[in-house]
């Protein structure tokens, strides 16, 4: 039955449920913790303004 007499089909659904569980684990350890980098924001905004200008500047 599944074919779980076969050592590599065992393993194949071992790991699926084993990198389920690491990614609920991740998840719930990550859960609120910003994703923000600060500076990052101003950054590439002074580079798309810079990319802007230089645009208008070639119309």
């Amino acid at each position: 039955m599944l074919g779980l007499k076969d050592f590599w089909v065992s393993a194949g659904f071992l790991l699926m449920i084993l990198s389920a569980i690491l990614c609920v684990v991740y998840g719930f350890i990550n859960w609120n913790k910003g994703g923000d980098i600060p500076g990052f924001e101003k950054k590439e905004e002074a580079q798309w303004a810079k990319d802007e200008a230089k645009l208008e500047k070639n119309i």
